[in-house]
């Protein structure tokens, strides 16, 4: 039994401590905790293998820039031969959430985008909203900060801490889902901040 865990970013140190490469950060996490070292994988993805619980489990974070993450996804669930009846419980998203506040992560069976480009690219290239996502709350942008400028900053100092606490908490949901499944893994982590 294979599980895809895909973290969304963009590639390039550029953005490499932006509130919208959470998804690369906590995949980077997964892959100490799992004592795994990504291979090259291909010009759509970086991938790291190995196994949790006795699955196996592929992690990757694409390489073909936020707005075409379905690509790297499509082309990752097919190397790792998750045929799409299994897609919904097998291919897990980890990305960066605006409407949870910092340090608060959520996850969902299904559903749609939330106006995240990434999860919309994932969702028109499976032709399906069916993957479990793990949303990372990095909070709202002040008023006068456009969203799309938001994401792309680095979090302030203060938002640090509750980030690398959000990021923990998904790294460690993501292990939960692959070993107790989706409703133990939803009880245990879909509370506020302070629970």
């Amino acid at each position: 039994m294979t599980y895809l865990v895909v973290g969304l970013g963009n590639p390039g140190k550029k953005y490499e401590n932006t509130r919208h490469n959470i998804g690369f950060r906590v995949i980077e996490k997964l892959s100490r905790r799992l004592s795994i070292v990504p291979d090259n994988g291909n010009k759509f993805y970086l991938k790291a293998e190995g196994s949790w619980q006795g699955r196996r489990v592929v992690l990757v974070q694409p390489l073909t820039y936020m707005n075409r993450s379905g690509l790297a996804v499509s082309r990752a669930l097919k190397k790792c031969n998750i045929f799409p009846e299994y897609v919904a419980e097998r291919l897990m998203v980890v990305y960066d959430d605006m409407d949870l506040e910092p340090g608060r992560i959520k996850i969902k069976p299904k559903g749609g985008s939330g106006g995240h480009r990434g999860i919309s690219s994932i969702v028109d290239s499976l032709g399906s909203s069916d993957f479990i996502r793990v949303r990372v709350g990095i909070g709202k942008p002040p008023p006068w900060l456009k969203g799309s400028n938001y994401v792309l900053d680095k979090p302030v100092q203060e938002e640090r801490e509750d980030l690398l606490a959000g990021e923990d908490k998904a790294a460690e949901a993501v292990l939960e889902l692959i070993g107790t499944g989706l409703n133990a893994a939803m009880n245990k982590f879909n509370q506020p901040v302070d629970s």
